[in-house]
């Protein structure tokens, strides 16, 4: 678990790295000593704009993206998927510099997944899931089940379609690998 300066320090890097990125095309050099932020986990950065408002009144997702696992440490990760997020999420033009002041960052710190048996071990709302089946690969974090009120099967059922590609009932097949993860999430 991370403290509330360690958060506020990981908003920080965030925000400073994807303002300079969009505005200068550099990238920051961040120097860390916080063994919490020196840890190597997986983390996604979501960003969201507060301008424009989807159907269903709250924030329009504006790029999410992130590693699973991490081979560097939390806060360069989390210097790298801000970047990402803003300019290379396939979803959505890359950020522009007039649209910073009304982004809104998230970040996600994921726990190390671990490959259950049995659906019944998903808690939504709790639990990330990761659907793996030959090359194809989706994941939802756990908020996504929260902001979609979907049931367990749908959630299933749009995460291998949507997000793995795989049909729509693939969770239900026994070569698809399913893995859960909890995440810590917090936001500016």
């Amino acid at each position: 678990m991370l403290n509330e300066e360690q958060k506020k320090k990981l908003l920080k890097i965030a925000r400073e790295t994807i303002d300079t990125y969009v505005k200068e095309r550099r990238v920051l050099n961040f120097k860390e000593d916080d063994p919490a932020l020196l840890e190597h986990c997986g983390a996604f950065v979501t960003l969201r704009n507060l301008k424009t408002k989807p159907l269903d009144g709250g924030e329009s997702l504006r790029g999410c993206i992130g590693h699973i696992v991490s081979n560097e440490p939390l806060y360069k990760t989390v210097l790298d998927m801000a970047i990402a997020s803003g300019t290379e999420d396939p979803r959505f033009p890359p950020v522009t510099a007039n649209e910073l002041k009304d982004i809104k960052i998230e970040i996600s710190v994921l726990s190390q997944p671990r490959k259950i048996k049995d659906v019944k071990e998903i808690e939504l709302g709790i639990h990330g899931v990761i659907v793996q089946k030959g090359f194809n690969q989706g994941v939802f974090l756990p908020q996504v089940a929260t902001e979609t009120g979907w049931k367990k099967e749908e959630f299933l059922s749009c995460l291998c379609s949507h997000k793995a590609g795989l049909s729509p009932d693939a969770w239900k097949d026994k070569d698809t690998n399913i893995y859960i993860f909890e995440a810590e999430v917090f936001e500016e």
